[in-house]
């Protein structure tokens, strides 16, 4: 009898399963704030050089001039320059010699009493500054993933969740009080590996414990409590205008997490795999018996996997097999471009909800909200076709930002409900992804497309905060590449395989279509079944992105 066996004989989703994804879905709240608080942190609010000011003492005057920067008809060049002749300092159309700003800016506090930029002045030429900030912490995601990946494969998923925690907590607080722009990146550089811990090693405890029935509706589940998070964060930074405030109190209650110690189950499926069965039995115990259905320890347990079986498809296939036969390096390339553009929109449009012309905190919670129905019709649209799907929901995206390009600015109603369908189609876009491209790769190399593809995605999600560097060239110049990149996608979907309500392929010569020899890399074929429940790696996948 195996673990899935076992846990059919248990229930796959019953009280102590519930009990365990609690604690794996409270933490995503907080992993939304930590993802998405740069949005507020690091915002630029309307600013100008101090020597342009209007007259000293006429604040209304000031505040009516910073008003204007908000606006593309302002005046943008008095944020960052000075006219030398200080006595017409509003009107540099004129062609007053200008030079920078020597005295420093003033920024309006209307919106935010305080934020990274305004502290340490990251405007004009400093500007580049923010941006990379943004693109340190998503690489810190794609470090943690590569880390806490292997060393949860290791020392098992529990540990490295409370670790990560703990520093989660303790370099989130230490953000809030950064002295400089670059010990507070580091810090932030080191939340982002240690969300990426928690997020990749709780949805895969999760996972672990759930029947196979259930995966996919749990997962479902944590996306839920990201968008609550995304929401929420909407709320709290109305609440707290200031950075290092708000810093603080998304990262302080991450202290309380120190309960997880006592409640926080061990992987019972990871402790078989790794030979500790007594230690797993007496989990599967207990969670029989919270969830009503006893069992006795004469049922015999085996591993869910044949070590030999997985040893030999190691060692006769490698990343080279993705792209060394034409069918299948068709499809891993446009599989790995799909995930780098779903990310690098998904982020490009979180991370720059500002550029809409609404109130921010407005935006935000709408394109919270926007998660929820996003990832629900999935369930609906997936068991119908997975190609389909995905291309569909690539075009909404995509037509969607490119139609904000048309739309004035004046008119910002209608540019944030466009951007809110774009998000809608990319967040579907992005939660079909992960299902149909472990289905694409046959099971002898899926779990290298599995990596490939996460590492695609990690880069997407690093440059997404870079992309809005590109309104130096064109102010519409990142809608146009938000809009771009998925129509793209769209198109090259086409050319993938249908694989819903299919026999998901074993070998490469399953995708191939014809033998391939033995030096060519063909191997006898492995059960499907035995290789997908070891890694899990639709789990694996959403919880890496």
């Amino acid at each position: 009898m195996n673990f899935d066996e076992i846990l059919c004989l248990i229930g796959g989703f019953g009280k102590f399963q519930k009990i365990v994804y609690v604690w794996i879905c409270v933490p995503q709240i907080f992993l939304a704030f930590h993802m998405l608080v740069s949005v507020f942190t690091g915002a630029v609010p309307p600013h100008l050089c101090r020597s342009t000011w209007p007259s000293a003492g006429d604040p209304a005057s000031f505040n009516f001039n910073l008003s204007l920067q908000s606006t593309p008809d302002g005046q943008p060049e008095l944020s960052c320059t000075v006219p030398l002749n200080h006595s017409d300092a509003v009107a540099l159309g004129d062609g007053h010699p200008t030079g920078s700003c020597q005295r420093g800016w003033e920024y309006s506090t209307e919106t935010f009493q305080s934020t990274i930029v305004t502290e340490w002045d990251l405007v004009c030429d400093r500007a580049k500054l923010n941006n990379m900030g943004s693109s340190i912490y998503m690489f810190g995601l794609l470090v943690g993933a590569v880390v806490f990946g292997s060393l949860a494969d290791k020392y098992g998923r529990r540990i490295i969740i409370l670790i990560n925690l703990a520093s989660q907590a303790v370099f989130g607080v230490g953000a809030a009080f950064a002295p400089n722009f670059y010990i507070y990146t580091a810090l932030r550089f080191m939340v982002g590996t240690s969300v990426s811990g928690v997020i990749m090693n709780a949805f895969v405890l999760g996972t672990e414990w759930t029947g196979s029935k259930q995966r996919m509706l749990a997962g479902i589940i944590t996306d839920y409590f990201f968008g609550i998070g995304y929401i929420l964060l909407a709320g709290l930074a109305y609440l707290i205008r200031d950075w290092r405030k708000l810093q603080l109190a998304i990262s302080a209650p991450g202290f309380l997490f120190i309960f997880y110690i006592w409640v926080l189950p061990k992987s019972a499926r990871w402790l078989m795999a790794n030979d500790r069965k007594e230690e797993a039995w007496e989990l599967i115990l207990k969670a029989a018996q919270m969830n009503g259905k006893p069992l006795t320890k004469d049922l015999e347990m085996c591993q869910v996997y044949k070590i030999e079986e997985d040893t030999e498809v190691k060692k006769k296939h490698s990343i080279i097999d993705l792209v060394r036969t034409p069918k299948m390096r068709k499809q891993s390339l446009i599989v790995f471009y799909l995930w780098f553009a779903n990310v690098l929109v998904y982020y490009g449009l979180s991370l720059n909800i500002s550029d809409f012309g609404m109130n921010i905190y407005l935006t935000q919670m709408i394109f919270g909200l926007v998660e929820m129905p996003a990832r629900t019709i999935t369930l609906f649209t997936l068991n119908r076709s997975r190609k389909i799907s995905q291309l569909a929901f690539l075009a909404v995206g995509g037509t969607a930002c490119l139609l904000t390009i048309f739309i004035p600015s004046d008119l910002s109603v209608i540019k944030t409900v466009l951007a809110m369908t774009g998000k809608f189609g990319i967040t579907a876009s992005l939660s079909i992804i992960y299902v149909y491209s472990a289905e694409v790769f046959p099971t002898v190399i899926r779990q290298n497309g599995i990596g490939i593809g996460s590492m695609c995605a990690r880069t997407g999600g690093v440059l997404a905060p870079m992309l809005y560097l590109l309104r130096s060239i064109s102010p519409q110049a990142p809608m146009v590449l938000c809009g771009l990149c998925p129509l793209l996608g769209a198109v090259l979907t086409l050319l993938l395989p249908e694989t819903a309500n299919k026999s998901l392929p074993d070998t490469i010569e399953d995708v191939e279509g014809s033998s391939l020899s033995e030096e060519d890399g063909g191997v006898k074929p492995v059960n499907f079944q035995t290789s997908w429940k070891k890694t899990d790696v639709v789990g694996n996948t959403r919880a890496n992105l």
